[in-house]
């Protein structure tokens, strides 16, 4: 019974790569996760400080979702690599955007990184490792730019 366990463990992995492979292709309408989570907390009135670098327009008011959302924007903009977090063209990674665009700060690079995570894991399974791992895995940034755009979209539905 063990063996027989073990064998269809080992064909269902090995079609799951095979559907994952030839599906990779195929676009698919990002997930409507307002049905699933908490609806976006209320815009909170900020104090005032000196100006600062006007930000890309964001349909995120949220942090950490505003922050996905830019990092997408910049591989959409700027390019999508894999195996570093920048190439020589400037292109970036998945966790490469998120940095750039977190300008610096750590926590929210971390929180925002955390999210993403999730957000892969709920489409791709538990078996991911790490955003890295999962961005080097593709061989176009596709699928790494829309699972930014899923995981701002969650983010706000959490609002953080």
């Amino acid at each position: 019974m063990a063996a027989v366990k073990e064998d269809m463990d080992a064909r269902l992995a090995l079609a799951a790569i095979a559907y994952e492979v030839n599906a990779a292709h195929i676009e698919t309408p990002p997930v409507d996760w307002s049905d699933i989570a908490a609806p976006p907390s209320p815009i909170a009135p900020a104090a005032p400080t000196a100006p600062a670098p006007a930000p890309v327009p964001s349909p995120y008011a949220t942090p950490i979702a505003a922050l996905l959302h830019r990092a997408s924007l910049r591989l959409q903009d700027g390019g999508w690599c894999a195996g570093a977090l920048t190439d020589e063209e400037g292109r970036l990674c998945s966790q490469g955007a998120i940095r750039r665009e977190s300008r610096g700060d750590r926590d929210l690079e971390a929180q925002a990184m955390d999210v993403l995570l999730e957000a892969i894991r709920r489409r791709f399974g538990p078996h991911v490792e790490s955003v890295p791992s999962f961005n080097d895995a593709w061989a176009n940034g596709r699928e790494p730019t829309r699972m930014l755009e899923q995981a701002s979209i969650l983010a706000d539905a959490r609002g953080i």
